[in-house]
């Protein structure tokens, strides 16, 4: 049963009218089929609600999902999203109306503060389901209307849940009028990757090949990164002369003039993306397509992540390789994901190096048998604190879809 339209809203409405232009809702077709809206109030939490939508369609496959950030974020400067991501438009009565018209959510996931009266108010008359999680008092109401009281209680009475991280903000939220059993607290969203599974007859068949020999991997390499990891490759081949490196570059332009440059170089290479095969005489496996890490990191229990060694690159995400038991070697320069690499840094889970000679020696120490595993658990108490909370709310935003389904 609809809540009945308080005077507020209805005079919120009102003042905050507006016809949105046609440029700023240039949106791309809606997907077919269900659709989540999740909103992202702040860049900083991109990565966790976008690991949880991973996770979402894990369990429900055809699920769109559709992620928006507050009005006039400069998407630039946001991480390439693999779902549609657009700005959610001003806050006017006709700009919402508009945006829900052409999406049509299923489901709405709202993540922080920043709530917006006119579209979730709107959002909750069409009868779409509301979520909101790591909650805030914060309601962005348009200009010329914040002196009309009930915005706030109304806009928070429109989420089937409310989740909050504190217990202060729980009582301040029920203290508002909102109905104790749609409240209640939760820690916020980890990031907590949920890693594809890999073909079992491929894995016993890399692993065979193999032949139990020590590999350790290079994600995600610079072609000026190329030297430090062969001269580190060549130090540690001292010690362990059966060391095989797997070799994955950023650019898969750079595959075959590398593969090239080691022949040159008296290394025996094998070019993965061409067929190659891996022979027992292989000291390096060449490898550029993005979705085989998944394999490479189950075979390697040490990956050097790259774009980390060159001032400015800014790091490669270092969470799947944990997520799949690699110990993680990194340069200094991770600025793009410095949040993660800090939690994993302090928790014993990586090693910090800054040249080619340290690089090697780490190769050799964490190839032990007794400190990878040491490290490896440690980066899987990291990724993994996350889950219980993350299962929670899949199973919270399944069950609103199946209940909206059979409406």
């Amino acid at each position: 049963m609809s809540k009945p339209r308080s005077l507020s809203l209805a005079a919120y409405r009102v003042l905050s009218w507006g016809v949105p232009n046609a440029a700023a809702l240039s949106y791309p077709d809606r997907p077919e089929g269900e659709v989540i809206w999740a909103h992202i109030s702040t860049q900083d939490r991109q990565r966790a609600v976008t690991d949880f939508c991973r996770r979402l369609q894990q369990v429900r496959p055809n699920l769109n999902v559709l992620l928006t950030t507050p009005p006039g974020a400069d998407l630039s400067r946001w991480d390439r999203s693999e779902f549609p991501l657009v700005d959610l438009p001003l806050e006017q009565t006709g700009a919402a109306r508009a945006f829900l018209d052409h999406w049509r959510p299923d489901i709405g996931l709202w993540v922080g503060g920043g709530l917006m009266p006119n579209v979730i108010t709107r959002a909750d008359e069409r009868g779409i389901p509301l979520i909101l999680i790591e909650a805030q008092i914060d309601i962005n109401i348009a200009r010329g209307a914040r002196w009309l009281p009930d915005i706030t209680r109304f806009t928070l009475d429109c989420f089937q849940s409310i989740l909050a991280t504190t217990p202060e903000t729980v009582r301040t939220i029920r203290r508002l009028g909102i109905a104790s059993s749609k409240v209640s607290e939760a820690p916020p969203l980890h990031v907590s990757p949920n890693p594809k599974p890999w073909p079992e007859d491929e894995l016993i068949e890399i692993t065979h090949a193999l032949a139990g020999r020590p590999v350790w991997l290079s994600a995600c390499v610079l072609d000026t990164e190329f030297i430090s990891v062969l001269t580190a490759h060549r130090q540690a081949l001292r010690i362990l002369p059966r060391l095989t490196l797997v070799l994955h570059v950023a650019d898969v332009a750079e595959a075959e003039p590398l593969h090239r440059r080691l022949e040159n170089m008296d290394l025996r290479c094998t070019n993965w993306d061409t067929g190659g095969q891996i022979e027992d005489t292989t000291q390096v496996i060449l490898s550029s397509e993005q979705e085989d890490l998944g394999l490479w990191h189950r075979v390697s229990p040490v990956t050097f992540m790259g774009r980390s060694l060159e001032r400015g690159a800014g790091g490669h995400d270092p969470l799947v390789g944990v997520a799949l038991g690699s110990s993680v070697i990194h340069g200094p320069f991770v600025h793009r994901h410095q949040q993660i690499y800090d939690q994993l840094d302090q928790a014993g889970a990586t090693r910090v190096v800054r040249t080619a000679t340290e690089l090697g020696d780490a190769v050799v120490e964490l190839l032990s048998p007794d400190r990878a595993a040491d490290m490896a658990l440690a980066g899987w108490r990291i990724v993994s604190e996350g889950a219980p909370q993350a299962d929670k709310l899949v199973d919270m935003v399944q069950d609103c879809l199946d209940q909206r389904s059979t409406k």
